[in-house]
C-alpha cells in the first residue's frame, strides 16, 4: 500500500492543524496568566467602599465570566482555522448559520434576555460568588454568575440554576457589612432596665472575645430599645453591625450567652400561657366555699 499521499497530507496539512491548536492551547494559557491580575487591577481602580474580601469575590466572578467567553471564543477561532485548512468553505457555512440564526431569532429572545441582564448584574456589582442573596424567591449562597444564569445553593444544599432574565429584584445579605438583628421576650414582670444593661454587656463581652469579637464591627448594640408589648412578654429589639456572612454565627451566639446570663439572674423568657375557666374563676369559687 502507499501511504505517500497520507503523509504528504499530513506535512502538508497536519503541521499546521498541530500549529493551530498548539496556538489555541498558547491563547489559553496566555488568557489564564493574564485576565485575573487585569481585571483585579481593573476592580482596585473601579471599588467604592469595598472590602478587600469583597474585591477578591467580585475578581473572582468577573474572571470566571470571560474565561467562560474566552473559552468558547478561542474554540470557535480554532475550529474555523481548522476548516480552512482542510479546504472546507467556510462562507456557505456562515450563511447557513445566518439562516439558521434568523429562523430561531424569535426563539432565541429568552436566551438574549439572560444574556442583557447577566450584562447588568456584573457591571453593577449587584452580587458576586460567595455572596448570600435572595433572587426570584429563592435564597442562598451564590455558586456561580455566568451571562445567562446565577446558580444558588439553599441551606438544604439544594441547587437552583435561575436565569438572569428572571431576576427581578437581587436582596443581597453581605454586601460590605451585615446586621445581626434579635428580638428577645422577657418577661412583663422584669425589670427592663436592668434587662436591657445585662444585654448590652453580654453583646460588649462578645465584642471583646479574641474569637468573636473581629466578627463584630459594633462593639456595643447599635439598637437596644423596648420593642414591642406582646401577648407573652415585652420584646426588647437588639441589632449591630457585623462583618460579612457572620451575622447568623453571631446571633446564634448571643442568644446562648442570654439565655445563660438569664437563668443565672433569674430572668424568666416568657412562652405563651393560655387560662381556661368554666364558670366562676377558681377564686371566686374557693371564696364561696
Amino acid at each position: 500500500m502507499d501511504w505517500t499521499p497520507v503523509t504528504d497530507w499530513l506535512l502538508q496539512h497536519g503541521t499546521r492543524i498541530l500549529i493551530i491548536l498548539l496556538v489555541g492551547v498558547g491563547l489559553w494559557f496566555t488568557l489564564r496568566k493574564l485576565l485575573p491580575p487585569l481585571i483585579r487591577r481593573t476592580v482596585a481602580r473601579t471599588r467604592e467602599k469595598e472590602s478587600k474580601a469583597g474585591m477578591e469575590k467580585r475578581t473572582k466572578t468577573i474572571v470566571g465570566v470571560f474565561m467562560g467567553v474566552g473559552k468558547i471564543s478561542i474554540g470557535i477561532i480554532i475550529i474555523f482555522m481548522i476548516l480552512s485548512e482542510l479546504d472546507v468553505p467556510i462562507g456557505p457555512a456562515l450563511a447557513g448559520l445566518g439562516v439558521v440564526g434568523v429562523a430561531v431569532g424569535f426563539g432565541a429572545q429568552w436566551l438574549i434576555r439572560d444574556l442583557i441582564a447577566g450584562t447588568f448584574i456584573l457591571m453593577e456589582n449587584q452580587y458576586r460568588v460567595g455572596d448570600v442573596i435572595r433572587v426570584a424567591d429563592v435564597a442562598g449562597g451564590v455558586e456561580e454568575v455566568s451571562l445567562r444564569k446565577t446558580v444558588l445553593r439553599d441551606l438544604d444544599g439544594i441547587v437552583h440554576n435561575i436565569p438572569n432574565g428572571e431576576i427581578r429584584v437581587a436582596s443581597n445579605f453581605t454586601r460590605h457589612w451585615s446586621r445581626a438583628h434579635l428580638n428577645i421576650s422577657v418577661a412583663y414582670k422584669e425589670d427592663l432596665d436592668r434587662v436591657m444593661a445585662i444585654i448590652r454587656k453580654t453583646w460588649e463581652e462578645v465584642a471583646d472575645d479574641p474569637y468573636w469579637g473581629p466578627f463584630l464591627i459594633s462593639k456595643t448594640p447599635w439598637i437596644l430599645r423596648v420593642d414591642e408589648f406582646g401577648n407573652s412578654g415585652v420584646v426588647i429589639k437588639v441589632v449591630g453591625q457585623t462583618q460579612p456572612l457572620t451575622q447568623w454565627d453571631v446571633m446564634g451566639e448571643l442568644r446562648r450567652r442570654i439565655k445563660r446570663v438569664f437563668d443565672e439572674e433569674g430572668i424568666e423568657i416568657p412562652w405563651p400561657h393560655t387560662k381556661v375557666y368554666f364558670g366562676n374563676s377558681p377564686e371566686q369559687t374557693a371564696a364561696e366555699k
